[in-house]
């Protein structure tokens, strides 16, 4: 049986977050939660997070096994979300997009 967390509209980059993700990527749940928090990186508290939220699922499902030393991340996607699109000023009275990226997060054990 699978369990799914998600985390929608993340303020971090894509790319930042799988940085992160392919360290923990196929790993036992301890062992990654572990390893997530002493990684020195924002996206690490991000997928602690809705890892956490993912194991609390896991154990209010009464159809799955409650052994979760046996459990291990089948898969961890991150996605790219909607940009948050803002203004810099620049000289001569023009301006420059900032495109401020956010991610979508789904976290699925198995």
């Amino acid at each position: 049986m699978e369990i799914t967390s998600k985390a929608n509209n993340v303020r971090q980059s894509p790319k930042k977050l799988r940085k992160v993700a392919n360290c923990v990527r196929g790993l036992n749940v301890n062992k990654a939660l572990s390893s997530l928090k002493h990684m020195n990186e924002k996206g690490a508290e991000i997928i602690e997070k809705t890892l956490s939220s993912a194991i609390a699922n896991a154990v209010n499902n009464e159809s799955f096994e409650k052994d979760m030393n046996t459990v291990v991340i089948k898969t961890i996607t991150v996605d790219e979300g909607p940009p948050l699109k803002r203004f810099r000023a620049r000289a001569q009275g023009r301006a420059n997009r900032i495109k401020k990226r956010t991610s979508h997060l789904k976290i699925i054990i198995g």
